[in-house]
């Protein structure tokens, strides 16, 4: 059996590590957004497939026989070329995407629908930004003058940036003390984030409940229809199994 696992997220990998273990064999597709990127066992691919129709034909000259989409919720592109691509070779899909984060009691959320419309939010609620939204979607706050914005990425940024930016290169997971910490030295009034999931970069969350500070959270863009989902890497593999016969 081959399985492609479309990753680059710890889910991805974990599975990839589970599916190896089991003697299966796995290529896993990673995007190239990451210099040094957390490399998962078995075959790796790195870049695109041209599309729906490139993945298509990628699946029918290797012969996977199923695909998992472990791409990061904001993945949004690929997940719907995985869902062509699968349809047009008669592969079956699985998407593996963790929840999303639900508020709690003394959360003060904004929730929107984009980059640019969080950067709208951001005058009203702080003047000292926490922006943990990833390196590729800075030029959305470039024109915000009078802020002052910590970024948080794994690569340095390129392009765009607010002018009064202080970038900090870092990689989750992170510890609650740590975020703590970070919060308080820095003087942060305002957090920036996207819905992400998972507990790698959560502890921001908690800490910014403690300190009483607004969070702006970006939600998810839409995902294909009809593709059956799962939360873990657990049930991912189980799903492989049930299928495997």
């Amino acid at each position: 059996m081959h399985v492609l696992i479309l990753g680059g997220t710890t889910e991805g990998r974990r599975l990839a590590e589970t599916l190896c273990a089991a003697g299966t064999r796995v290529t896993s597709s990673l995007a190239g957004r990451v210099a040094t990127p957390r490399m998962p066992p078995g075959e790796v691919r790195v870049g695109g497939f041209g599309g729906a129709d490139g993945l298509a034909r990628w699946l029918r000259e290797h012969q996977v026989d199923a695909v998992i989409d472990a791409t990061h919720p904001f993945a949004g592109t690929i997940s719907f070329n995985a869902a062509g691509a699968a349809a047009e070779a008669h592969v079956p899909l699985l998407a593996l995407r963790r929840p999303s984060w639900v508020p709690v009691e003394g959360d003060d959320w904004h929730p929107v629908g984009s980059l640019p419309l969080a950067a709208d939010a951001i005058p009203a609620l702080g003047g000292r930004v926490f922006l943990t939204t990833g390196r590729m979607g800075l030029a959305a706050f470039a024109h915000l003058e009078e802020p002052w914005f910590l970024v948080r990425s794994v690569d340095a940024p390129e392009g765009a940036c607010p002018p009064r930016t202080e970038v900090l290169l870092d990689r989750g997971p992170f510890t609650l003390d740590g975020e703590r910490e970070l919060l308080r030295r820095h003087r942060i009034d305002v957090l920036v984030t996207k819905d992400s999931g998972g507990a790698a970069t959560a502890p921001k969350l908690t800490a910014a409940r403690e300190a009483r500070i607004p969070v702006i959270v970006v939600r998810r863009p839409p995902v294909p229809a009809g593709v059956p989902e799962v939360a873990t890497f657990e049930e991912a593999a189980t799903w492989l199994r049930t299928y495997s016969g």
